[in-house]
């Protein structure tokens, strides 16, 4: 008889308590041909109450101890941040011989070429699923599903409280404040809540997923980033008027110049997949060669969710199952070549408020013009009685005041765009700071 995988995890919040929840509720001994059982913990507070039976398990105050502990097969980590004590006690378990599983995606981001030489000089396992999208399975989708297959594309949604933010000011046409303020009170936003609608927590997670799909290190820095906290209700108005939805993506893209990797907000055609993708839910498209693109949509966090995936790694390693990190050999995976965000190529909304005065619409598109700059739509707006805020929340002292005007590119380049901005901007036709929203069409 196969002895029992023997399991220490640090971190008993809310993914950790669900963790312990369904490694006791769950038959895993018949799914994986060998039982599981957690036997030691480690967390800050012995005292709290987290649901859960703890009695029989061993107490550990130090994670590092814990993670190169003789007694344990396994080592969970779901404590959090890129540094220590995470960062110590999974090189730790890793060193001392003990396959490690975590959810910590800042520590992947930065430090997960690392580790994943340590696991594989040691011959042990690195999972990592619930690091990326919660509940969705694309790690091992990328990983082990789509092993025949080359990746053109990947994007997604994947943070669910800038997805809910967007899908309220859409929905109910809110402030962006407005709806921060209510994603805070619910719980789904942060006190601080920048590393979430800043496009950071994306960056990382998409940093994670290029590697996997391009066989590349993993380097958030290379990683072209803006937030959601430009937009206005005004653009989302403009974007449902013109057939699109307003999403936050992380966008990695194989060019011929390198790999393009993005994070910001995207106008993304209605018809798509990813813009049925409402509140908190994340979702993962997959552009591959030889099929249609895939996109898979799911919880992108939450107590269960997320530990359903952290147990089904820990299933992988009861099986026998050892995969290297990042698809490859760490030796096999090259530095991305970084394909500069000015040489990005697609379509773009600009959101102008234009001077009411002879000339404007000329000089325009003359600065348009001189960039090869093609516009496909152009919708301007009039204010409705003076005094009243235009769309975008400009105040208008008078009827002719600045006028909201809406320009759709035919595919060009960023540098062009910004180019053309900036000499409307230096001749003083429009006022105040331009919107632009890069737009991501279907395949």
């Amino acid at each position: 008889m196969v002895a029992p995988l023997k399991v220490g995890l640090a971190g008993l919040g809310t993914v950790g308590s669900s963790v312990l929840q369904l490694i006791a509720q769950q038959q895993l001994a018949a799914r994986c041909g060998r039982s599981v059982e957690v036997v030691a913990v480690c967390a800050r507070d012995r005292n709290r109450d987290r649901g859960v039976d703890l009695s029989g398990m061993h107490w550990f105050d130090d994670p590092v101890k814990l993670a190169s502990d003789s007694g344990i097969d396994v080592f969970v980590e779901l404590m959090g941040g890129e540094g220590d004590p995470a960062k110590a006690a999974v090189e730790a378990a890793l060193a001392a011989g003990k396959s490690v599983v975590t959810a910590n995606k800042a520590l992947l981001a930065r430090h997960g070429v690392a580790l994943a030489k340590l696991a594989e000089t040691n011959k042990v396992a690195l999972n990592f699923e619930a690091a990326v999208a919660g509940g969705i399975p694309i790690i091992k989708a990328l990983r082990e599903g789509f092993a025949g297959n080359s990746f053109a594309r990947i994007y997604g949604i994947l943070n669910g409280t800038c997805n809910y933010i967007l899908t309220r000011m859409e929905q109910e046409k809110l402030s962006f404040a407005e709806c921060l303020k209510d994603a805070q009170r619910l719980g789904y936003a942060e006190a601080d809540p920048t590393f979430d609608v800043e496009g950071y927590d994306t960056a990382q997670k998409l940093a994670i997923l290029a590697s996997i799909a391009f066989g590349t290190k993993v380097d958030a820095d290379a990683i072209y980033v803006e937030g959601i906290s430009s937009i206005a209700p005004a653009d989302l108005i403009a974007a449902d008027e013109l057939g699109y939805r307003i999403k936050l993506l992380g966008v990695a893209v194989k060019t011929d110049t390198g790999i393009e990797q993005r994070v910001h907000p995207t106008m993304v055609p209605k018809s798509s997949a990813i813009a049925q993708v409402m509140g908190v839910t994340n979702a993962v498209t997959i552009d591959a060669d030889g099929i249609d693109p895939i996109t898979l949509v799911g919880p992108g966090a939450g107590g269960l969710a997320t530990a359903s995936s952290v147990v089904a790694d820990i299933g992988d390693i009861a099986r026998g199952a050892r995969i290297a990190p990042f698809g490859r050999a760490v030796d096999s995976l090259s530095v991305a070549g970084k394909a500069p965000m000015q040489m990005h190529e697609g379509g773009y909304y600009i959101r102008l408020l234009a001077v009411d005065k002879p000339g404007t619409a000329a000089t325009i598109a003359t600065r348009l013009a001189e960039q090869d700059i093609s516009l496909e739509s152009i919708v301007q707006r009039h204010l409705v009685t003076p005094g009243a805020a235009p769309q975008g929340g400009t105040d208008a002292r008078t009827a002719s005041g600045p006028v909201p005007v809406i320009l759709i590119t035919y595919a060009t380049t960023e540098d062009a765009v910004r180019r053309a901005i900036a000499a409307v901007k230096a001749d003083q036709v429009i006022s105040g700071e331009p919107q632009l929203i890069r737009i991501e069409k279907n395949r």
